[in-house]
This record gives C-alpha cells, sequence and structure tokens, in this order.
C-alpha cells in the first residue's frame, strides 16, 4: 500500500487548485493518492540516465539546481544510450532498488531491428501510466489561451507490443493488443487523477468505429470505471476529431486518457499548442516505479547543433524533477523549484532558441538558481 501511494504524480501545484487539504489523503481504502506529503526528510537515491543527444545537457541543469537547493538527493548515473541493444541490467536494478529515476532522451533508430530502449524500460518495470501536463506557462504567448490538459496514456500494450513479423516477402503484419486488465487499469487511474486534483472532464480518445473490437474494448472499460466517479463528466472522442479540435479549441479539455499510440500523438499535440516539448513536464509510474522525463516526445534529442551550442531547453526537465520531488514527499522543495522557474519563464529574459529566445542552457539554468537564492 505504501509503495503504490509513494507511485504516483501530485498535479504541478501552481496551475489548479489541487484537493491537497482533502481529508481523502489519510484514507487508507485508496490505493493511490495524489496529496503531497512530507517525507521524513531523509536523503534518497535516484538512478541518473543522462541519455543521448541534448540529454546529458538537460540532466545536468537538474543536477546543478538540485545541488543549489541543497535538495535531499543522491544521484547515481548510469550511460545508456539508444543504441544499445538491452537497458543493461545494473539499470534496471538501480531503478528497481530507488523506486525512481530521472531520465534524458534516448533516441530510438528509425526501422532496423533495433527495439526501442524507452519501450523496454516500460515494460521491464510495468511503468503502465504516462502523464503529460500540457499547460500555458504565465509570460510565454501561444496561439491559444487557458490550456490546462493532462493526457494519461496506457504505456504498455497496444501497438507498442512489438509483435511484428513478416508472413511473406513484401507483407509484414503488426499486432496492436487491447486488454481489459490494462484498459480498467489505465481508466482508474485517469479517474484518481481527476478526482484527487479537482478537474472535472475526463475524455476517452478511440478509434472504436473502425477497430470495433480493440478500442471497443478500451471503451466498455473506461465506461465501467466512469460509472464509480458519478461527480465527474465522461466524454468520449474519436481520434481524428480529437486532433482537429486540440488545435481548434484545446481549451474544452480536462484530462484525456487515451490507449498507447494516440496518447503518444496527443500529447505532442498538446505540448505544442501550449509552447511546445521544451516546456511540458512528464513521466512514467507504475505501482512500485516511476521515471521522470521530458514530457513529450524529445525530437531535438538527437539535434546537433543544439548539443554544439548548448542551447537546449532544461525547462521541461526542471519541471518533470519538480514532480520527481513530489513524488518522493519534498513538497518544499518541489514548490521551490517549480516557482524559480516560473519566475523565469514570466519575466521572458532567460529563453532558449525553441520558445523564440537566444540564451544557452547554462544562462536559464543560472537564471532559475538564482531565483531559487
Amino acid at each position: 500500500m505504501a509503495a503504490a501511494a509513494r507511485t504516483v504524480f501530485k498535479k504541478l501545484s501552481c496551475h489548479r487548485n489541487a484537493a491537497s487539504s482533502s481529508p481523502l489523503s489519510c484514507c487508507s481504502w485508496r490505493s493511490i493518492t495524489y496529496m503531497p506529503r512530507p517525507g521524513d526528510g531523509t536523503p534518497r537515491n535516484v538512478t541518473l540516465i543522462p541519455g543521448d543527444g541534448i540529454g546529458p545537457l538537460v540532466t545536468g541543469a537538474v543536477v546543478q539546481v538540485m545541488k543549489a537547493m541543497h535538495a535531499p538527493l543522491n544521484f547515481e548515473t548510469y550511460e545508456v544510450s539508444g543504441k544499445m541493444d538491452r537497458v543493461p541490467a545494473e539499470v534496471i536494478d538501480s531503478i528497481r532498488l530507488n523506486k525512481v529515476c530521472l531520465k534524458g532522451g534516448l533516441a530510438t533508430p528509425v526501422g532496423g531491428g533495433v527495439s526501442s530502449l524507452n519501450v523496454q524500460l516500460r515494460k521491464d518495470l510495468d511503468l503502465f501510466a504516462s502523464l503529460v501536463h500540457c499547460f500555458n506557462l504565465e509570460g510565454l504567448q501561444t496561439r491559444h489561451d487557458n490550456v490546462d490538459i493532462v493526457v494519461i496514456r496506457e504505456n504498455t500494450e497496444g501497438e507498442y507490443s512489438g509483435l511484428e513479423h513478416e508472413v511473406i516477402p513484401g507483407v509484414v503484419e503488426s499486432l496492436k493488443v487491447i486488454t481489459k486488465f490494462c484498459s480498467e487499469r489505465i481508466a482508474k487511474y485517469a479517474f484518481e487523477y481527476a478526482y484527487l486534483n479537482n478537474r472535472k472532464t475526463v475524455t476517452a480518445v478511440h478509434k472504436a468505429n473502425i477497430m470495433k473490437l480493440a478500442d471497443g474494448l478500451f471503451l466498455e472499460s473506461c465506461r465501467e470505471v466512469a460509472k464509480k466517479y458519478p461527480g465527474i463528466k465522461y466524454n468520449e472522442i474519436i481520434v481524428d476529431n480529437c486532433c482537429m479540435q486540440l488545435v481548434s479549441r484545446p481549451d474544452q479539455f480536462d484530462v484525456m486518457v487515451t490507449p498507447n499510440l494516440y496518447g503518444n500523438l496527443v500529447s505532442n499535440t498538446a505540448a505544442g499548442i501550449a509552447g511546445g516539448t521544451g516546456v511540458m513536464p512528464g513521466g512514467n509510474v507504475g505501482a512500485e516505479h516511476a521515471i521522470f522525463e521530458q514530457g513529450a516526445s524529445a525530437g531535438n534529442v538527437g539535434n546537433e547543433k543544439l548539443v554544439q551550442q548548448r542551447r537546449a531547453n532544461p525547462i521541461a526537465l526542471l519541471l518533470s524533477s519538480s514532480m520527481l520531488l513530489r513524488h518522493l514527499q519534498f513538497p518544499a522543495f518541489a514548490d521551490r523549484l517549480e516557482q524559480a522557474v516560473m519566475g523565469v519563464m514570466k519575466e521572458g529574459i532567460y529563453r532558449t532558441k525553441d520558445i523564440g529566445g537566444t540564451k544557452t542552457t547554462q544562462e536559464v539554468v543560472d537564471a532559475v538558481i538564482e531565483k531559487i537564492n
């Protein structure tokens, strides 16, 4: 129970009034909770995977800021590259022991026979829920206002099951696997998140008009779970219409729950609407372990120009690290980090190129540290 309670997300507190004072935080019958509870102050070990491309830059930024805050964290660093066949066993063992990991992007080769190490980590550790929080940051001008979307994506099956084979030369079959167990599990996570964070609506994204059995099972599971939360409005939307609605009226969405592939598309679209992948936090969680990383896909993970110029945006991973601190029950440190990052963003002086600035990664980090101090 305690381990499961720790392995969840508390949303960024600056953007919506969470139910942090709710008596539900004390209820023993809930298997998960999103309430910030002060820990005992004992320093925690965190597995650190710098990753590929800009990964070492942005994870290095987090380490600097944590040191400046004197956060009670000890990082155990492991070098992992997306070019490897598998994540080394000692890395998996470290995450299993520490229960939590901070990760930079791992490049996934396109085509060929090399599997994604990101997918391997999710499956090996059963990180069944991906959570990406897409919201407007004060001071960062975007096309749409009032964007505050949480995309909760099933992380272990669907098109990412990796079950592909060549039937005959020139014909490849790829299997999409949807199970009732995983669908109900992710639906419950989404509704619990909504309930305990004062969210009003959960929208299930699907393509059940075409994939009637697979996505039909996902919808059936969401509907069954929704009946247990009468105070939360439940909607359904076909994925293609969802994408159109996102780019035209994103403010209509609150919490979105999706199968694996749709969640990847929806979270990246929502992130682009709200300011870009460089500023959107998130991570992947399971019953026992959690990996925090940039919320939407790190499409620039292999951008050599960014690496050479040292101009990668550290904001997304800094905000993800704030989520990590809440997860480890260090809410005071999480608040300090969030407030410093939001202050820098509001001033609009220290920004990297992807959000309209000219500053380097280090200049942004120095500005955040100055705010903290």
